[in-house]
């Protein structure tokens, strides 16, 4: 095999990696999602062309508070491509995202979208960690009209440590972002994780596992 085959080689194998990491792209001017159709396939099934609609490229809700009386302090209000069908195959979505004084959006992961948050009242205290094994930080204060960008797939939070509420509007670089909220999902899950497998990893005693278990 010559040095120009293998790199042709490379070179595909890097694009169909890149294809494969991200949302589907459109093959037409639009694919708006047809929540009723059998057909299975990553992403939405494609409505016939004659029946869409303005309506499947419109949302209204992001001006309305969410209800942040939960344990958290925060809530999100989501325009992903549930609510919005037309943005089947179009790699993009936003959310709203409102805390109550001391409120939180606590650790999470998006699996398939990198986040662009902008505040909009108030200021956040927010931050992500970076993979094994440096773990390393990054967090900054932010005020209104700040701007600041969680990777994909790292665990981030924010944070209002003020005593106003607060108000944030994200983008998000998938029609279908997913969130895993660590605690949730390690503490939360049906059925759950073993306590000895938790407790080792924790490095806790099983009583302490039990009991976290217990607040989800």
């Amino acid at each position: 095999m010559t040095s120009h085959h293998l790199l042709l080689l490379v070179l595909l194998a890097m694009a169909c990696c890149h294809a494969i990491a991200n949302d589907p792209s459109l093959l037409q001017d639009v694919c708006v999602a047809d929540n009723t159709s059998p057909v299975h396939v990553n992403g939405f099934a494609c409505k016939d062309a004659k029946d869409v609609v303005a309506e499947d490229f419109f949302f209204s809700g992001l001006h309305m508070a969410g209800n942040t009386s939960n344990k958290q302090g925060s809530a999100v209000t989501a325009a992903n491509v549930v609510q919005i069908p037309g943005l089947n195959t179009m790699g993009i979505s936003m959310v709203r995202i409102d805390y109550a004084p001391k409120g939180q959006n606590p650790p999470h992961t998006h699996p398939r979208a990198t986040e662009i948050l902008a505040v909009i009242e108030g200021s956040l205290y927010v931050g992500f960690v970076t993979s094994n094994p440096n773990n390393t930080l990054i967090a900054k204060v932010l005020n209104k009209g700040d701007i600041f960008v969680f990777p994909k797939g790292l665990v981030h939070f924010q944070y209002n440590y003020g005593m106003d509420n607060a108000v944030a509007l994200a983008a998000l670089s998938s029609q279908n972002p997913g969130v895993i909220t660590i605690a949730n999902s390690v503490f939360g899950s049906d059925p759950s994780i073993s306590d000895d497998i938790l407790a080792k990893a924790f490095q806790v005693n099983q009583n302490t596992v039990n009991w976290i278990q217990a607040q989800f």
